[in-house]
């Protein structure tokens, strides 16, 4: 057996380099260099599997087994031995393969004679692109020192496949990035759009893996540590003052940046034979994977960590910085794993669509797309793997579907969609300063949620009669350090003017549960969306409602003013929120400051106890609005992040409506003015069920408005609602076939 030491491993990298530089066919750098791994392993076989597609694996090169099975022997994930190493991410070294857990004998490929076997992933980033395997007739287990080289040549491997070093005939040597590709994620708003990938983060390629002098390379890594550790130190100092969690993530950070261990593993890396990137890359994909695999939270958020700091260490050594030199094409489409509300709003409304890894359908990005309207589809798995900048794109925020570099078949689909879309706004804007009146003479009142300065302009675009709902959380959450008063009452001003009159209801901070701002310290809850947030946390530390609500009466300035307290889920809640605007009433009268003419104190119904508080809260507050996306949530026990269960539950289940029937009613006794808000009123099916149950304000996102408008002005409500009744009387779950029927015969 040969004797392996770093030096032979290195000269194994060495002769590596040296196929891959020469000019030759995909296919024959891949015979050469099993011939070489195997020669240098001293193994009778060396074979290399490429994915073909998601779930497929396929024998591409091999020095030993039958040439015949090349491109002929295929595998599912799973399957066999290598479909294990493909399956778990993880090395499979057995001096007994037929004994093995999940050994399967493939005939064609003569690999009966062979006792040893040694399979390692061929992967990048997390992103798994074959195995590499070395067999033996000996029974032999692979030394430590062997896995290792192993694993080195395969990081090289997959470095080289990304380059596109190995393209040949057939799907598993294919160019990578350049098929069509269809990413299913979860729908984060709606719209469609098509444009060209522009990447938040832009991948750093690592174009020299394997490395000529550890000598020359070991100070390079060494040398980037230290300016990767001073940064940091530097991010620690500037939060130093910050929230908790701030600090936390940078302490996490200096420690993986100072971790012995870490350290040792990149430089046993450089010793082997890779250059300082290919080293940091090789821990990054081993840290990827890990993560495949862990289902710990905090375990996953600290391997995160690791993960950001390697990028950030790649970009110092190589120089690719997030400028790469690229001009943004004309009709950006973002692509990143996740990103913040800040940072969205640097791009603004120059963005067609964005897709992220990660994210949540309440998460600050989700709320910035929505006030600029721009389709969002989140949970589209490994897309910043495989788009590049430039790449054709088509996002389909209705669907949740991603359609990157697609056939023409697609493309044609897709812009007959977004042709029809066009027309139907058309359709809309002829109504635009008409009433959403129904054909029995029902007036429905329709607003529009806001939270952003640039919303402003379609109040008047979308034929919106007000603004139901201000979020004025996007402001907090989009700085590093809590706004100032005057700030606020600046802007608050500039919301009220760029209204002209109409009303705007300004909800108070609702922070929390998925909302966390940046510079407060993040409660340790298991259920945030059941916990400290909203009006809790502002009667806890009243600071920033009074605050805000000096803000707001200042705005004002002598117009009328509707406030809004948001998560109200008892009455004392409630009357211990109006005692607040009393005092800053009081303040701001001792103040000699202006008053508003006129004030509305309302708070929103998400939480099924408030529909039974006292009938004197009725009659005290001056409105409700029905926070549908919580209060759907609360009563049926369903999160609404959580896609296992959020989509089992229907708006138009009987339960519910005849809940919100309730409610409806009981305002009716009291005369107290109701409204909902939330996704529900702008979808038009479930928005004409909400008003044939009563509801006569509906708030929703501006580009909901003209279909809204459009079906309401179409339909009968009170035919509408006795279709609901009757089905509710046949004790149907879902009023929904229903009422699909019902519109369908009368239109």
């Amino acid at each position: 057996m040969v004797q392996k030491t770093e030096t032979e491993s290195r000269k194994l990298l060495g002769r590596l380099r040296d196929a891959l530089a020469e000019d030759s066919a995909g296919q024959e750098r891949l015979d050469k260099i099993t011939h070489l791994i195997a020669t240098s392993m001293g193994t009778e076989v060396c074979s290399i599997y490429l994915f073909r597609d998601e779930e497929t694996l396929e024998l591409c090169a091999t020095e030993g087994l039958n040439a015949e099975a090349v491109h002929q022997t295929r595998m599912r994930v799973g399957e066999g031995l290598v479909g294990r190493v493909a399956r778990t991410s993880k090395v499979v070294n057995t001096d007994d393969a037929p004994s093995a857990k999940g050994f399967r004998y493939m005939p064609e490929t003569g690999e009966e004679i062979y006792s040893s076997f040694c399979g390692v992933p061929v992967q990048r980033l997390g992103d798994n692109l074959g195995v590499l395997v070395v067999q033996s007739k000996d029974k032999r287990g692979y030394s430590p020192d062997e896995v290792y080289a192993l694993e080195v040549v395969a990081m090289v491997l997959a470095e080289m496949t990304e380059l596109g070093a190995f393209i040949g005939e057939g799907a598993a040597m294919s160019a990578l990035h350049q098929q069509s590709e269809l990413f299913r994620g979860t729908c984060g708003q709606e719209g469609a759009s098509e444009g060209h990938v522009w990447l938040h983060e832009p991948r750093v390629v690592v174009t020299n893996p394997v490395a000529d002098d550890p000598d020359v390379e070991l100070p390079r890594l060494h040398n980037a540590v230290e300016e990767l550790r001073v940064g940091v130190d530097k991010m620690l100092d500037g939060v130093k003052r910050g929230d908790k969690e701030q600090l936390e993530v940078l302490e996490a950070y200096r420690m993986f940046a100072n971790s012995k261990g870490w350290m040792k593993r990149m430089e046993q890396d450089i010793a082997r034979g890779l250059s300082a990137e290919a080293a940091v890359e090789k821990e990054q994909s081993t840290a990827r994977a890990r993560m495949e695999q862990v289902t710990d939270q905090y375990l996953r958020e600290r391997l995160h960590d690791l993960d950001d700091l390697s990028n950030r260490l790649l970009r110092i050594l190589t120089g690719q910085g997030s400028e790469t030199g690229a001009d943004m094409p004309t009709d950006p489409i973002l692509i990143a794993r996740n990103i913040g509300p800040a940072e969205l709003l640097e791009y603004g409304r120059k963005l067609r669509g964005i897709v992220l890894e990660e994210g949540s359908v309440g998460s600050h990005a989700a709320i910035v797309a929505r006030a600029l309207a721009i389709p969002l589809v989140i949970h589209a798995d490994k897309i910043t793997t495989e788009a590049l900048n430039g790449d054709h794109i088509m996002v389909d925020g209705d669907q949740g579907v991603v359609h990157l570099r697609p056939d023409d078949t697609v493309v044609t689909a897709f812009r007959d969609k977004i042709a029809m879309a066009a027309k139907a706004q058309e359709r809309y804007a002829s109504i635009r300063d008409k009433e959403a009146k129904s054909r029995d003479g029902a007036v429905v009142h329709l607003t529009m949620n806001a939270g952003l300065m640039a919303d402003l302009p379609s109040l008047e675009s979308s034929g919106a009669e007000g603004v139901g709902l201000f979020r004025t959380e996007l402001q907090f959450l989009i700085r590093n350090q809590m706004p100032k008063r005057t700030e606020l009452a600046q802007l608050y001003a500039t919301v009220m003017d760029a209204a002209a009159g109409k009303r705007v209801v300004f909800r108070t901070l609702d922070i929390g549960s998925d909302k966390v701002l940046p510079y407060m310290a993040p409660q340790d809850e298991p259920n945030p969306a059941l916990g400290w947030r909203a009006v809790r946390v502002a009667l806890d530390k009243p600071g920033v409602m009074r605050m805000q609500l000096q803000a707001l009466l200042r705005a004002a300035n002598g117009r009328p003013l509707t406030i809004m307290f948001p998560f109200i889920a008892q009455y004392e809640e409630y009357t211990a929120a109006k005692a607040e605007v009393d005092k800053a009433i009081e303040r701001e009268t001792i103040l000699g400051h202006p008053l508003p003419s006129e004030i509305e104190v309302g708070a929103m119904l998400e939480t099924p106890s408030l529909a039974f508080a006292p009938k004197k809260f009725y009659e005290e507050v001056d409105f409700l609005s029905i926070g549908g996306n919580d209060l759907k949530q609360f009563f049926f026990a369903a999160d609404r992040e959580n896609e296992r269960v959020r989509r089992r539950y229907d708006t138009l289940n009987v339960s519910f409506l005849t809940f919100l029937e309730g409610i409806v009613n009981r305002c009716i006794d009291t005369g107290t003015p109701l409204s909902f808000c939330g996704e529900d009123a702008g979808r038009p099916i479930e928005a004409v069920c909400l008003a044939a149950m009563g509801l006569r304000n509906l708030s929703m996102r501006p580009a909901s408005i003209g279909p809204v408008k459009s079906l309401i002005r179409r339909v009968d409500l009170g035919e509408l609602r006795r279709v609901i009744h009757a089905a509710r009387e046949r004790g149907e779950q879902s009023v929904r076939p229903d009422v699909m029927e019902y519109l369908r015969s009368s239109s």
